[in-house]
């Protein structure tokens, strides 16, 4: 198909070709002979004057000796009939032409006719084309994969093993439905793949079609969704109207929610276009028959927005749900995205997995891509553990922010900032291990500490909480100790710290004076996204109980963080330090410098004492003093797995 430019492009030539031709009909380049009588003709023979002669079909084409054209009709005579009226040819150049159709005179004629013939085909096939769209608004817009498209497969998905075993009976019964239809079964005909974005639902689906060797079709929910009202119905009928043609075969919506929401909803009533379209999806699910072979999948990360309508059996009728992976999970997922990618011998993919708790498939890929990209920037043949590493930091809190000039002053704030969090969470029990601590800006961010857990965690208890608001108040706790103010640079801990408190108090029933009770009705608006309007369900006194509760769970953790620092003063100074002349510490130099001891360390790094004074003088009998020793740091203890409810 040519593109718009070029047709355009024709019809602006053709257009000047044709006014060309016709400024030539009527405006010739050359000057057209002068007619004349043939008694002057004969005349200006008699006298010398013509030097050749043409005889044209009834006419004498002159050519003078001062190289005027002439012309004039000789009326049907002969030229020997000319010659006896006086015609003198003596020293004349003359020709006699054949009579016969003019057929270049025809052509030239009629060339702007065809080229104005040409412009309005093509002016009438442009309207047409129009037409066409407007007639096709209503199609679907679905991208057909034909099954002969290479795919990807189960294999290439990872992470997922349970929705694998749900969606392989979808496999099973494209390949050989005969075996379910026997024992009378039924296959599901819509499953929904429910999961956070990132979590690999259309890659699953894609697999399905992939296994099964079948066509797929694959369209996002908010195609159906037009302006005008009855286009999306339209293209649903379509849409199946080629499932039917093409069976066995897969469709699959993504994010079924921009058409699927709840019937009725909205400021001013429900919306009429998007309630047609999904009207006109219930009514093809559930007008299959049994035996028709078309599978449907949809994804959508807001099954609680869905109409019930369409989560009814029969229509869908299973729910697959994507979890963020475990770490099994996620190291099979970092095998399967680092194949064609030459990693470093010393790359181990199973500690890589340990340190990217709560990563997607989708962040995972991203990583090993960053990573690419670090070694490639690096000159590298192969990708090592450092660029992995580095890419961590770069998907959580973006990319080091070299650019940015700060201050002495500010660099010794943050430090010390991070050095607070770092050391209360190593102090306190129920916190996270801490796995990095660095200065270095990135994002929005001055320097970030890195906690990872044990393991897989998906149960926290109200000590774990404490902890972790402890450790978000501990770095404004020690800009407070060390300088005797504080910052902005706690402002997001403080926010995240008071988020969780009331969460704590109000969603968790973890407060103590309150008890196991929620507060609040919390109810998202359909029509407003994920806007939460919470109606309040208790009174006055107990909002103020709610407040106290909240403040004394911050207090708490506040004036707990800030005995840890206190009595570990020296080893918060120590940390600071350390970060201000390396900038990022970690690994096992940061088990180190929680552990070393502070009075051995000093002792290396004093000066070398001076030479000892002359015999002659007298020497002062050294007072010998029992050096005093830091305490050390016991590494904790790895807090217990949560038990299941």
């Amino acid at each position: 198909m040519k593109p718009s430019w070029l047709r355009s492009s024709l019809i602006y030539i053709i257009i000047l070709v044709a006014v060309v031709i016709l400024l030539y009909q009527f405006f010739p380049m050359t000057p057209k002979p002068t007619e004349i009588g043939l008694d002057e003709a004969i005349a200006m023979s008699q006298n010398g004057q013509i030097s050749k002669i043409i005889v044209d079909n009834g006419e004498l084409l002159i050519t003078t000796t001062t190289d005027i054209e002439m012309k004039t009709t000789i009326g049907g005579l002969t030229l020997v009939e000319l010659q006896e009226l006086g015609l003198n040819l003596e020293g004349v150049d003359y020709q006699v032409q054949a009579s016969g159709f003019d057929w270049g005179s025809l052509m030239i004629g009629f060339i702007p006719l065809i080229l104005f013939g040409a412009l309005l085909f093509f002016l009438f096939r442009s309207a047409r084309g129009a037409n066409n769209q407007a007639m096709s608004f209503g199609r679907s817009r679905a991208r057909l994969f034909p099954a002969s498209t290479p795919t990807v497969t189960f294999d290439d998905v990872a992470g997922v093993e349970e929705a694998k075993q749900e969606l392989s009976e979808v496999v099973d019964f494209l390949k050989s439905r005969e075996k379910f239809q026997s024992l009378g079964a039924r296959i599901p005909k819509g499953m929904l793949l429910i999961g956070p974005p990132g979590t690999g639902k259309t890659l699953l689906a894609r697999a399905v079609a992939g296994e099964a060797g079948v066509p797929f079709f694959s369209i996002s929910g908010s195609e159906f969704v037009e302006m005008f009202v009855g286009v999306g119905a339209s293209r649903v009928r379509d849409l199946f109207d080629q499932a039917r043609r093409n069976t066995p075969c897969i469709i699959f919506i993504d994010e079924i929610d921009a058409v699927g929401r709840h019937r009725g909803a909205g400021l001013g009533g429900g919306h009429d276009e998007r309630e047609q379209t999904l009207n006109q999806i219930l009514v093809e699910m559930d007008g299959f028959d049994t035996n028709t072979s078309v599978i449907i999948l949809a994804a959508t990360n807001r099954p609680d927005i869905l109409d019930p309508a369409l989560l009814r059996p029969g229509r869908f009728d299973r729910r697959v749900v994507l979890d963020r992976p475990d770490i099994h999970g996620r190291t099979a997922i970092l095998k399967v995205h680092s194949k064609g990618k030459p990693l470093a011998k010393k790359v181990n993919l199973e500690v890589l997995a340990k340190q990217t708790v709560g990563f997607s498939g989708a962040d995972l890929a991203n990583l090993l891509n960053e990573a690419a990209i670090l070694a490639a920037r690096r000159g590298k043949k192969a990708i090592d553990m450092d660029e992995l590493e580095e890419s961590i930091d770069r998907v959580i809190a973006g990319p080091e922010r070299k650019s940015r000039r700060i201050s002495v002053k500010e660099k010794e704030i943050t430090a010390y900032h991070e050095a607070g969090h770092a050391l209360v969470a190593k102090m306190l029990p129920n916190a996270d291990p801490v796995h990095k601590i660095s200065i270095v800006a990135r994002g929005m961010t001055l320097g970030h500490t890195r906690q990872l857990p044990i393991e897989d965690r998906y149960l926290m208890t109200r000590s774990q909480f404490n902890a972790m608001i402890a450790t978000l108040l501990a770095g404004q706790a020690a800009e407070e100790q060390i300088f005797n103010e504080i910052s902005t640079g706690a402002s997001d801990d403080i926010r995240r710290a008071t988020e969780l408190a009331r969460k704590m108090v109000t969603d968790f029933g973890m407060s103590e004076k309150l008890g196991p009770r929620s507060f609040g009705d919390k109810q998202e608006m359909v029509f407003l996204g994920r806007e939460i309007s919470e109606q309040r369900d208790y009174s006055e006194k107990v909002a103020q109980e709610i407040d106290e509760e909240v403040q004394a769970i911050i207090q708490t953790a506040h004036d707990q963080a800030k005995k840890i620092l206190t009595k570990y003063k020296k080893r918060l100074a120590h940390l600071a330090e350390k970060l201000i002349a390396q900038e990022t510490i970690e690994g096992d130099e940061l088990e180190t410098a929680f552990t070393e001891s502070l009075s051995t360390r000093k002792k290396a790094e004093a000066p070398t004492p001076p030479p000892a004074p002359p015999a002659e003088e007298p020497k002062a009998k050294p007072v010998l003093r029992k050096p005093k020793v830091a305490p050390q740091i016991v590494p904790k203890q790895a807090p217990p797995s949560p038990q299941p409810l």
